[in-house]
């Protein structure tokens, strides 16, 4: 395969993975639901985001995980309020890049205060989303320009790999020195809170 093919089709998956829907706010009931409801949503909206066609989106088990690990609050009567609908919505981007104890961090100082606002922050997570998918088309198409110089696409797919890779690890690394910064801040204010009782 030569290299302006390798390219065209990078930019393509790239296209097709920015075009994979999320659970629009829209799309979430007004009312509560039942587990298997929940799960059904995740399954019908987000189904194109699989990599594989058997990967699970959303199982019981890992609603009851999340409960049990305290990211997601006790159901009510067997039912999942919208609010717990946007927090599994907001664990599922999360987890793709952080562990469960990452997400636990990085909720107790943020989407566990009183004054954040988990339907703004989703929604303002959204069109930002869509108003960086230029930025980063752009940035694929730059970096497959730049590692296509190889002339062998076993080499070029290799390093086009790597860099994606790096740049995935770079952001990561930060999210994770953000997540581990809050969590030392919030240590703090808990400590000030009990010296001042």
């Amino acid at each position: 395969m030569e290299d302006a093919t390798l390219k065209a089709r990078i930019e393509a998956l790239y296209r097709g993975i920015a075009a994979m829907p999320d659970i629009e706010p829209a799309e979430i009931p007004k009312l509560d639901l039942y587990m298997d409801q929940v799960i059904t949503l995740f399954e019908s909206v987000l189904e194109p985001t699989k990599r594989h066609p058997e990967d699970k989106l959303l199982t019981k088990t890992m609603i009851n995980n999340y409960t049990k690990d305290k990211l997601l609050l006790p159901a009510k009567n067997k039912k999942y309020s919208p609010e717990h609908i946007i927090q599994m919505t907001l664990i599922y981007h999360l987890k793709q890049s952080l562990s469960i104890s990452d997400i636990k961090a990085l909720f107790q100082g943020t989407l566990h205060q009183e004054d954040v606002d988990g339907w703004k922050v989703y929604e303002q997570f959204l069109r930002m989303k869509q108003e960086q998918a230029p930025l980063l088309e752009r940035a694929v198409a730059a970096q497959t320009e730049a590692v296509a110089t190889t002339g062998e696409s076993q080499a070029f797919t290799l390093l086009a790999v790597l860099t994606f890779i790096h740049q995935a690890n770079t952001y990561k690394r930060l999210a994770e020195k953000l997540i581990d910064d809050l969590d030392r801040r919030t240590a703090k204010d808990k400590d000030k809170n009990k010296k001042s009782s």
